[in-house]
């Protein structure tokens, strides 16, 4: 039976290792949505995580894979936070209250809380196949909560007439998500960007 010292030490350097671990992932979240796939390199995401370049093939074997992780673990988040918005809303809210709701939901995460989720939309169309399919998985949960809001408010008769469902679904997450390339805190609320966008996405659906 191992000293409990030893089962300490066993915790302790176990802990450290998944506290770099994600360090590693965070920091190049960061580099991911600020360089994009083909500009990220491990030199970067190395001085991001304040490590030694050479130790991030410690934990992981190639850059392919550190990003592979970054992209997956990102867009579970991303699937969970919009999930969660939808769970915290009172039972029977009409269609138009939920798609306010997954709009904000949607807005926040990609302009103020999570880097991973920055990372999700500025890459997720540029990734080699094999990087980003446990990604795209998750991507897709994330679009049909999406495509049950739209069809939600085609049931309710609270759909525009002549509107594609799908069509309208995929360009309205286009709009959302081609804000993290123009917001700046520095010019505008994010609230009245939220509210900006709730107005129109929701005057755009309906007739």
């Amino acid at each position: 039976m191992a000293r409990k010292t030893e089962v300490q030490d066993a915790e302790t350097a176990g802990s450290k290792s998944a506290r770099t671990r994600k360090r590693l992932l965070d920091a190049a979240a960061v580099v991911l949505a600020r360089r994009g796939y083909a500009g990220t390199r491990l030199s970067d995401i190395a001085e991001e995580a304040h490590v030694q370049a050479p130790a991030i093939y410690y934990y992981y074997p190639s850059r392919e894979d550190l990003i592979e992780e970054v992209m997956h673990v990102g867009a579970a988040a991303m699937y969970s936070h919009l999930r969660d918005a939808m769970d915290a809303l009172p039972p029977g809210a009409p269609p138009h209250t939920r798609i306010a709701a997954a709009v904000e939901a949607h807005l926040r995460n990609e302009l103020e809380l999570s880097d991973y989720a920055r990372a999700i939309i500025r890459n997720g169309n540029q990734l080699p196949e094999v990087v980003g399919k446990r990604a795209r998985a998750q991507i897709t949960a994330y679009n049909d909560i999406w495509r049950g809001l739209i069809a939600d408010l085609a049931e309710a008769g609270q759909l525009r007439d002549g509107l594609d469902a799908s069509v309208a679904r995929m360009l309205v997450l286009g709009a959302l998500n081609w804000a993290a390339e123009w917001f700046d805190p520095e010019r505008g609320s994010l609230e009245e960007a939220i509210s900006t966008a709730q107005s129109m996405v929701l005057y755009a659906l309906r007739p």
